[in-house]
């Protein structure tokens, strides 16, 4: 809650009130019930364990408004890349109609506890782009030094959670859209400080889908026999546990 005795500028009382209406927002939401699909590529198996389990987060580990705003401007620039690939001449579709109201392409598997939500499918190109169809499109923004490292080394080595999101996505949609594991997916990029784009094929990696696939599994039966699989380090010092919001609970468990 914002202190009144405090004496603010119009700027502090303005973006107070719009963090914390975020902040609490986001706190309303339902948790997820599944384990997602975009997540599963996640370095640390426990981590995900705790997230499909609904484990509180450690004290002050939620997102802040600031976050969250850079989430929805994330969002945003996603649906314009939407509108620019289409008005460039690309059906690109997002969901299964092309009303609104329809519903996004997706897959569920496992009784419905790992699911996925894709960006979109291509059905065509124009005849100026060498791209085969159908493909999965899945697009991301990053800040300039994260897009830099994708244009870089590209974005299995410098993103591998996108990668395996990919991988899963074209297996588990396949029986949706034939042929869309035959072809490679397309994933685009966009540098949230110079709005410049990238644009890369990513061919099927059948072995990280499978791998993927077994890992959520793995979860799901951990989970459900109440066993805490392995962290992925041997301190709480480690750099992936350090920014971990079940970092906490998670060291405080004697195994």
């Amino acid at each position: 809650m914002l202190d009144f005795n405090k004496r603010l500028t119009i700027e502090d009382q303005i973006n107070a009130i719009i963090d914390e209406s975020l902040v609490d927002k986001n706190r309303r939401k339902a948790p997820r019930p599944y384990l997602g699909g975009s997540r599963l590529g996640h370095a640390c198996e426990r981590a995900l364990q705790f997230e499909f389990a609904q484990a509180p987060k450690d004290q002050g580990a939620g997102f802040n408004g600031k976050t969250l705003r850079i989430f929805a401007i994330g969002h945003a620039l996603e649906d314009l890349a939407i509108r620019w690939l289409r008005q460039a001449g690309f059906d690109l579709r997002t969901r299964k109609e092309k009303s609104p109201d329809s519903d996004q392409y997706g897959f569920s598997v496992a009784d419905g506890h790992i699911r996925g939500h894709v960006d979109g499918i291509i059905l065509a190109a124009p005849a100026a782009v060498n791209l085969p169809v159908p493909v999965l499109w899945e697009c991301k923004t990053m800040n300039a030094r994260n897009w830099r490292a994708c244009v870089k080394d590209g974005v299995t080595v410098s993103k591998p959670v996108y990668a395996a999101q990919m991988a899963l996505y074209q297996a588990y949609m396949e029986p949706q859209i034939p042929g869309i594991s035959s072809h490679p997916a397309l994933f685009t990029a966009i540098n949230k400080d110079t709005a410049e784009l990238h644009h890369e094929l990513v061919p099927f990696d059948a072995d990280l889908a499978q791998r993927m696939s077994d890992r959520g599994v793995r979860i799901l039966r951990a989970t459900r026999a109440g066993e805490l699989l392995p962290r992925i380090a041997a301190s709480p010092d480690f750099h992936q546990c350090r920014f971990c919001a079940y970092a906490g609970r998670c060291w405080e468990l004697n195994r």
